[in-house]
């Protein structure tokens, strides 16, 4: 299995991903699914980021439009109006910042602030620009997997007639997916090493889907790139528990982060950095013990791939 053991983001600035990397969540909208309006001020959102970085989070991710299945698209002025603020904020004391947008516009003003990546849900299709942006600035980027934009996309069996989730093989597919937009974004000029990728969990597929994902994520892992895994608190782990709200999926998040790291993945994009930090911690310690055990000529094949 080949993972990426780092993440070059802008500049000459590295994201060391072992034992692994958390990116904490900072969303300053009003909508968002687990925290919209808890941080929509300013100085909260600023606290909250200051929080996740003490508790252990590498880098802060903000974000000032809401993915959520559903959600209404937020104007580049709106979005800059939310978030430059955050970002020019949290630069200035040294934090490591990437911007959540699929907008050129709005990832070039953070950039401007200080800002070392984007985070973008739509893989540099929903913006032309965005991919020479991240390349002129020396930025880097995730690239992300998703069916549709949010405000055609439906969970589950809500999905409206003819746009259900049919892949095939979802893992394939995504792959396939996101190997086509890194070729895009090499081509454009951005550096292979400041590229990583997210298999999208919870953006158009279904609850089995998604647990595929999770289960064969070491498949994007051997790709090279580093994986970026969002699993926090979304809904395919509160069906699996019954159908909890957002605020109740803790458990469920760990589970998956978790389940994806002895797969091979070292970057997530988390809610909850100190509980999260909690749960590596544990895999981490599963992770040596097997591969120590089969170098005592035990009969253990870890991780499995």
């Amino acid at each position: 299995m080949s993972a990426a053991a780092r993440w070059r983001l802008a500049g000459e600035r590295w994201l060391a991903l072992e034992p692994w990397a958390l990116m904490g969540i900072v969303n300053v909208t009003p909508d968002s699914f687990s925290d919209g309006g808890r941080f929509l001020d300013v100085k909260a959102a600023i606290d909250h980021a200051v929080r996740l970085v003490r508790e252990g989070a590498a880098i802060i991710d903000v974000g000032a439009e809401s993915t959520r299945p559903g959600a209404e698209r937020v104007p580049a002025m709106e979005q800059l109006r939310r978030a430059l603020p955050v970002v020019r904020a949290l630069t200035a004391e040294g934090v490591l910042v990437s911007i959540d947008t699929t907008l050129a516009s709005v990832a070039e003003a953070a950039f401007e602030c200080g800002a070392v990546a984007v985070n973008d849900v739509a893989a540099g299709t929903e913006d032309p620009r965005m991919l020479d942006v991240v390349a002129r600035r020396g930025a880097a980027i995730v690239l992300m997997h998703r069916l549709h934009p949010p405000e055609r996309d439906a969970y589950s069996d809500r999905y409206r007639a003819g746009e259900r989730p049919a892949y095939g093989d979802v893992v394939r597919a995504v792959a396939g997916f996101l190997a086509e937009r890194r070729r895009a974004a090499v081509a454009t000029g951005v550096a292979p090493e400041r590229i990583a990728i997210d298999p999208g969990l919870g953006f158009g597929k279904t609850v089995a889907q998604n647990y595929a994902l999770v289960a064969r994520i070491d498949e994007l892992v051997r790709g090279g790139s580093p994986v970026l895994i969002g699993a926090s608190r979304k809904s395919f782990l509160g069906a699996a528990a019954g159908g909890v709200p957002p605020d109740q999926r803790l458990p469920g998040s760990l589970a998956a982060i978790s389940a994806a790291y002895l797969r091979g993945a070292r970057l997530f994009r988390v809610h909850d950095v100190a509980a999260s930090r909690q749960a590596l911690a544990v895999a981490k310690e599963v992770v040596e013990a097997a591969v120590e055990g089969a170098g005592s000529g035990a009969t253990i094949a870890f991780p499995p791939g």
